[in-house]
């Protein structure tokens, strides 16, 4: 009887603990895997703390380099082995991912957080197939960096102007870009013009698409930029890319050093710490200059250069603009998340992605140096009070600026997503490695590239691959 009663007395103590958990997943244990940190896996261990005192789960951080991350998660889905039950992964794996992921719920497709998110994510990149397969945890696009105190020196200026005949500011067309990059390599100001990553494995291609979307994405000729969006012939070989790989195997010239082994993360404190007056990256390049840098205070971003011409596959002619015309591309497109449909937590794991994503986790990842993490919601862009933690008044509204600007642009250059993209890209970079360590020339290089993506395409079948070229790019 002593027992029992003691065992009666201790029921209201344990619906107390259960209490506070809320949903309740005591017991659960989820296995989450991305790339090795710290970017994004900082972010994923941050949320999993504030989801586990909430739900009295468990979260499991499965880090691995990022070559790896496609083979073991696309291996373990088909297989259904059950190995992952939420995965951190690129916008460019959803064609062939999608056939292994859970839907959305649909009360995360509705309400407040779900309209915060900016529109070229919520309903480009984490849709696939009419279907929500996907939750952006991170918005990713290329931007010019540079620093206000060697674009401001009135020295500068006037040395500037008197050598190239136009005021120095932040470059519109990549033409200035390559002139203020020779005007600041080997300055008193500073060593090198520029940095870019033209490592193979360190995301370069993502860096020549940067150069290519200004002399390949025609508004003239949507959905064009990759392959002809009516045969799906590649387009990779034409002259808008040609030039796009002049320009990137020249930017050589005025990057420091063995450039050819820079990757992304190379690039970042090259610019934070003085040594370059611009780079291109994405928004974590700001992030780091004004937080762990020589150069805070000074941090100015800006939309990716334009260009007066672009390609016209169509006529096969250059169109020639009054203006430079802006094509941001979004490069990478941002990490997001997603649920496989083999997991056995799909519930929790559902809620550990809402907690990753959610206004309030989120708002505190994009202004943490090295999560990884960028603004995609509204409130990112439009709530000051995070951003003044880390930046100036000058600097917030430069970088802020520039992203919103970037996603906003008419012709902005949506990345590609493809199923086999991996393969793609694979025989995309070593055909460009070649190119820019100038062991075979530039257009050899891109013949070749089109050649292999005409043979991959019959090899995924044509049919099918135009079929997702065209919804991927926005056209019916």
């Amino acid at each position: 009887m002593k027992n029992l009663l003691l065992a009666t007395a201790l029921v209201p103590i344990a619906s107390l603990a259960n209490a506070a958990c809320a949903p309740d997943y005591s017991g659960v244990t989820l296995t989450v895997s991305t790339q090795n940190g710290p970017f994004i896996a900082s972010a994923l261990k941050t949320a999993a703390d504030s989801w586990e005192q909430k739900t009295c789960g468990t979260v499991e951080i499965v880090e691995f380099p990022f070559s790896e991350l496609y083979p073991k998660f696309l291996t373990a889905m088909s297989q259904q082995t059950g190995d992952f039950d939420v995965i951190g992964f690129i916008p460019a794996w959803v064609p062939d991912f999608a056939p292994f992921l859970s839907v959305m719920p649909e009360e995360m497709q509705q309400g407040e957080d779900w309209q915060d998110i900016h529109p070229v994510y919520r309903e480009r990149l984490m849709s696939w197939g009419g279907e929500i397969k996907s939750a952006t945890m991170d918005g990713d696009m290329h931007m010019l960096n540079y620093r206000a105190d060697l674009f401001e020196d009135e020295a500068n200026k006037a040395a500037f102007k008197e050598q190239y005949g136009y005021e120095l500011a932040a470059p519109v067309t990549w033409d200035q870009y390559y002139d203020i990059a020779e005007f600041f390599t080997g300055s008193d100001a500073v060593d090198y013009g520029t940095a870019e990553a033209y490592r193979r494995g360190g995301q370069q291609f993502w860096y020549f698409f940067s150069h290519a979307a200004s002399y390949t994405n025609n508004p003239n000729t949507p959905g064009a930029m990759f392959f002809d969006p009516e045969t799906m012939d590649a387009q990779i070989n034409n002259p808008g890319w040609l030039r796009a790989l002049e320009d990137y195997k020249r930017g050589l010239e005025f990057n420091p050093p063995g450039a050819l082994n820079n990757g992304s993360g190379d690039v970042r404190p090259l610019y934070a710490g003085g040594t370059v007056a611009m780079n291109i990256d994405w928004a974590d390049s700001g992030v780091l200059g004004a937080t762990e840098g020589a150069i805070a205070g000074n941090v100015r971003t800006a939309v990716l250069p334009g260009s007066t011409e672009i390609w016209n596959s169509e006529t096969e002619s250059w169109d020639t603009f009054d203006t430079p015309v802006a094509s941001p591309f979004l490069a990478f497109g941002g990490w997001q998340l997603a649920v496989p449909g083999d997991s056995e937590n799909q519930e929790a794991a559902w809620s550990f992605v809402a907690e990753v994503t959610s206004p309030e986790v989120s708002g505190q990842a994009i202004v943490t140096a090295n999560t990884g993490v960028n603004p995609y919601r509204l409130s990112h862009y439009e709530n000051l009070d995070n951003w003044s933690a880390i930046f100036t008044p000058e600097e917030a509204k430069s970088y802020l600026g520039a992203q919103r600007g970037s996603l906003d642009a008419e012709n902005v250059a949506l990345d590609l997503r493809l199923p086999g993209f991996f393969s793609y890209t694979e025989v995309l970079e070593i055909e460009l490695s070649k190119a820019i360590a100038g062991q075979v020339e530039p257009q050899e290089a891109l013949d070749a590239i089109a050649a292999e993506w005409d043979k991959l395409t019959d090899e995924f079948g044509r049919d099918n691959q135009l079929a997702a070229y065209r919804a991927a790019m926005g056209l019916e």
